[in-house]
């Protein structure tokens, strides 16, 4: 447990150089997906199951995350978690089919260990910073996604190395992360990380609305992440633009990933800001899908600042229903658990609507129903209240 400033700071730094790695994946391959399909020789249904496995192992990988905690300390557990990230990222290009299916799995089910054992650590070292953390770790998840989306293709093209060198050359941040994160690793760091078992919290109603309003905001933030530049392009923009597109949708969330954690924490309630949130983000991803595309820049950034807030709120609120940080780990593993199961099935389904239809207006509907379940979501989980489980110490 850090405690000195200097221990802090550099614990910082893992938890930030962390985070801007739990995204690389998805964001790379989205903007090359239809190059990966023409190359590959997949069946439509398997680029839809490609995109859909990763995230879904987000869901079913987190409960995984505690126990790991208990095992081996939360630090060594983050740890080994961006090793398998960097060799899934580095290892899915190898070039057969199988390889991209197993080691995108293999990343997905380490991102799942992060994504639960992060907000861990803000709630145990940075009790007293816990907006200013919260929002510097959900800035980093969205600045590295904005990268890959950004730079993938023209880095790609400049190297010469076609989809395998786009997709593998974003182990370097991941090996960059891990240089960061030794100073943790240092005798007598882990002992003190260990991570309680509790009682109570999948009976927990609250606990259960913001596990479901985290899975809803996932579900878009996926859609847009797994989907958003491939149906850019098929509606006319070209691959570059598409992917700038996509960039700048998840650039612009930086600004609201920073603030609503800090505009979130100061009211004991939180369900007007997660109501507007919910329906900005659901308009500016019909917009996107249905507008003309002389407005998708002003629609990318509706899209992205709404993005942003829902995803730094979902983050803040397991913080906040949380009394102490045992039982936020066991409530960020059940979030990602219950969550990441929607996340993964809404991209799939938009695959296959589109398919079925050969339009947008099915995957609209979509859409606007992931908005009615996050804005009635969010009226519960926004409540001035925490959950009733507790720790049990063993």
């Amino acid at each position: 447990m850090a405690s000195r400033p200097k221990d802090r700071l550099l614990l910082a730094a893992g938890i930030i150089g962390t985070a801007f790695c739990l995204r690389l994946v998805f964001a790379s391959l989205s903007v090359r997906l239809p190059e990966v399909f023409r190359a590959t020789g997949m069946e439509p249904w398997q680029v839809g199951v490609l995109t859909t496995l990763p995230v879904l192992c987000l869901g079913l990988c987190a409960p995984l995350a505690p126990r790991l905690a208990r095992r081996w300390g939360t630090e060594r557990s983050l740890f080994g978690a961006l090793l398998l990230i960097g060799l899934g990222t580095a290892c899915r290009a190898l070039g057969p089919v199988w390889a991209l299916f197993s080691f995108s799995i293999l990343a997905g089910a380490a991102i799942a260990t992060a994504n639960v054992l992060l907000p861990t650590l803000v709630k145990r070292d940075f009790e007293d910073r816990t907006a200013l953390l919260t929002g510097g770790y959900v800035t980093a998840i969205s600045g590295g996604a904005a990268l890959a989306a950004a730079v993938t293709v023209p880095v790609e093209a400049m190297l010469g190395g076609g989809w395998q060198v786009g997709l593998s050359m974003w182990a370097l941040p991941v090996a960059a992360a891990l240089v960061l994160w030794l100073p943790q690793l240092r005798g007598g760091t882990t002992a003190v990380s260990v991570v309680l078992p509790v009682k109570g919290l999948w009976r927990d109603p609250l606990a259960w609305s913001v596990a479901l309003f985290m899975g809803l905001q996932s579900a878009l933030a996926f859609c847009v992440l797994g989907w958003l530049a491939p149906i850019l392009r098929e509606r006319g923009l070209d691959a570059v633009t598409a992917g700038l597109v996509l960039s700048v949708l998840i650039v612009v969330q930086l600004a609201t990933s920073l603030t609503i954690p800090s505009i979130a924490t100061r009211r004991p309630a939180q369900r007007v800001i997660a109501v507007v949130l919910s329906v900005f983000g659901t308009v500016g991803l019909l917009g996107l899908l249905l507008a003309p595309l002389s407005g998708v820049w002003v629609w990318a950034i509706v899209q992205g600042l709404a993005q942003g807030g829902l995803f730094s709120l979902a983050l803040t609120m397991v913080l906040l229903r949380s009394p102490n940080s045992h039982v936020a780990s066991h409530m960020s593993s059940m979030a990602q658990s219950v969550g990441y199961v929607p996340a993964a099935l809404a991209p799939l389904a938009i695959g296959l609507l589109h398919q079925w239809t050969g339009g947008f207006e099915a995957v609209a509907g979509l859409v606007a129903l992931i908005g009615i379940g996050l804005i009635a979501t969010g009226l519960i989980a926004g409540r001035a209240t925490v959950v009733s489980a507790r720790a049990v110490d063993t």
